[in-house]
């Protein structure tokens, strides 16, 4: 995994420890432990975040070095102090003014992922067998790279999404500069149009639902992704993580945050293979 490539996770802390709050001071005499190095912790993150292993399971990885508590308490403080958000943000316009983003095409699309420990923002996965499940929804370029994305259970239907995920988009200041927005055959309904059409966006290019043709069945045909391929290739690339594709965190917050963190990564290789950022 390349994430787990030191010059990427050089890259990662450096643009990570600007973003990070002052540690606070706890104990009166100053006689605890000392505090583990937030570089340790971010890198316990990582490895958790690419293999899907357990907290306790990245602790022995890493020799001891960091109990899973403290794991768990860093991460928990980063969150609060918005540190995964911030991170994804800053790479998203590090990379706009870098290479530039190809904003006459947007894609949204959403993806179901498994979350076995439930828990709050997940349900049942009508992909698989009505197991708990918890899912993406995600725009991105023309190019595939992220500009808003956000979470919920795995049984709302990705129409219902697309709102927020439009509210992220406008978040991070592109809402305004996408031109034509494409959707799969799943968008095609008025409620969708109107969002769309409220959200400032001239052109939306959906497929027709086919209609029914009472209970005989259709011969199946292929159906083209057209320009909605570079969106499933992002969720695609997000899959690959380990603690994505079968979350174990049973708080939105937690997968909220890892979702940001992995679209922060992806970005900063980008910009690694392109040049753009030097490694420390």
């Amino acid at each position: 995994m390349r994430a787990l490539e030191p010059e990427v996770f050089d890259a990662v802390f450096s643009a990570v420890e600007p973003l990070l709050p002052e540690p606070t001071e706890m104990h009166p005499l100053g006689c605890h432990r000392p505090r583990v190095p937030d570089r340790i912790c971010l890198w316990a993150m990582l490895i958790r975040l690419v293999t899907g292993c357990s907290w306790v399971d990245a602790e022995r990885l890493l020799g001891g070095a960091v109990s899973d508590t403290t794991l768990r308490t860093r991460r928990d403080e980063w969150i609060v102090a918005g540190v995964f958000d911030a991170l994804a943000e800053t790479m998203v316009a590090t990379y706009e003014g870098a290479v530039g983003l190809d904003l006459d095409d947007a894609i949204v699309d959403g993806s179901i992922h498994k979350a076995p420990c439930g828990g709050e923002g997940t349900g049942k996965s009508p992909v698989d067998r009505g197991k708990l499940g918890w899912k993406w929804s995600i725009a991105t370029d023309g190019a595939g790279i992220p500009i808003g994305w956000v979470a919920g259970p795995a049984n709302r239907n990705d129409t219902t999404l697309l709102e927020a995920t439009l509210d992220a988009v406008d978040d991070q200041g592109l809402l305004d500069e996408i031109e034509t927005l494409h959707l799969d055959r799943g968008y095609d309904n008025g409620v969708v149009r109107r969002q769309v059409a409220e959200a400032g966006i001239t052109r939306i290019v959906v497929p027709k639902v086919r209609p029914r043709e009472g209970t005989k069945r259709r011969a199946p045909t292929r159906v083209p992704l057209g320009r909605r391929w570079p969106v499933e290739r992002t969720n695609s690339w997000l899959s690959n993580y380990g603690q994505l594709r079968r979350n174990t965190d049973r708080k939105d917050i937690h997968r909220s945050a890892q979702l940001a963190f992995v679209v922060a990564i992806l970005l900063i290789v980008k910009l690694l293979d392109r040049g753009y950022l030097r490694n420390p």
